[in-house]
């Protein structure tokens, strides 16, 4: 092995570590630019939403998608269907498709949770729920973008090509689960929380593997934040968010409703995310027998 080899494949790229390494870089010189550059446009749509940490989000959204622009352009070469943000991954039926995959399996259950008494419907002090869901959906866009990218982006691609799908998988997931330990609630007792985000995190890769859309992962984890904080008006991640008019009470145990990390956080949406995960399994079968066949 030359010196030369450490540092550049055979291919002409430089080595998947190094290309990690320089993207991770790039991204923090982005990052910085945008606050600098944008600072005052991120706090007056902070100000808009009325939600702290939404000028964060938004900007580490702008970073990283010029960061994602930056290396597939220069060191990295590569077409922008490489992380699955090409024209063909946006197509609506695309980004229906993943808004469905997200908010159906939450929505189920928690609409079980309901069903059962293990969360009550009760009153909430009085507001607009237009207002607020525009709001929270100000907060929201941005935030599973920007989670999206950060793991499932630029980074999931480049550890795929190199250590494949399922070691990919499952560092994502992982990390996934680790970058949710300091939110309220997060390093609870059971640490049963952080398990079910670990198993969002092998659900949204999935929906990136089997759509080739960064899109529509984006699109199914928007939807599954959306059910949860605008529709059902509980807790995202043990973060509270504005819930007017109504909310769902826990009266149940915190192993089965997610206590105050919300529904996402107990064994009924890892339930209901299993389930997703046999639907996208049966349908990449079907569709590789359908090739097969032709």
């Amino acid at each position: 092995m030359t010196a030369g080899s450490i540092f550049v494949a055979t291919d002409g790229r430089l080595r998947a570590v190094w290309r990690l390494l320089l993207f991770l870089a790039l991204l923090v010189v982005c990052t910085v630019a945008v606050f600098v550059a944008l600072g005052f446009a991120l706090q007056y749509v902070e100000g808009l939403s009325g939600i702290p940490g939404t000028s964060e989000t938004l900007g580490l959204t702008i970073a990283l998608l010029l960061a994602h622009g930056i290396a597939l352009r220069t060191f990295d070469r590569q077409p922008a269907s490489y992380v699955g943000l090409d024209r063909a991954a946006a197509k609506p039926r695309v980004l229906l498709f993943g808004f469905v995959l997200g908010a159906v399996p939450i929505g189920a259950a928690s609409l079980v949770l309901i069903a059962t008494g293990q969360l009550d419907v009760t009153q909430a002090p009085p507001g607009s729920w237009w207002a607020a869901a525009a709001r929270i959906s100000i907060l929201l866009i941005p935030a599973a973008f920007y989670e999206e990218l950060f793991l499932r982006g630029y980074v999931f691609a480049t550890l795929g090509a190199w250590l494949g799908p399922v070691a990919t998988v499952a560092l994502t997931s992982v990390a996934f689960g680790l970058l949710h330990v300091p939110n309220p609630g997060g390093g609870g007792s059971n640490g049963l929380p952080i398990v079910m985000v670990t198993l969002a995190g092998v659900y949204l890769a999935v929906v990136l593997l089997v759509t080739r859309s960064l899109y529509a992962a984006w699109m199914a984890h928007l939807a599954w934040n959306w059910v949860m904080a605008v529709v059902l008006h509980v807790a995202v991640s043990g973060l509270p968010l504005p819930q007017p008019g109504y909310q769902l009470a826990d009266d149940g145990p915190d192993w089965l409703t997610g206590g105050p990390w919300g529904p996402e956080g107990g064994v009924v949406a890892g339930a209901g995310m299993f389930a997703g995960l046999a639907y996208l399994y049966w349908r990449h079968s079907r569709r590789s027998h359908e090739q097969l066949d032709r």
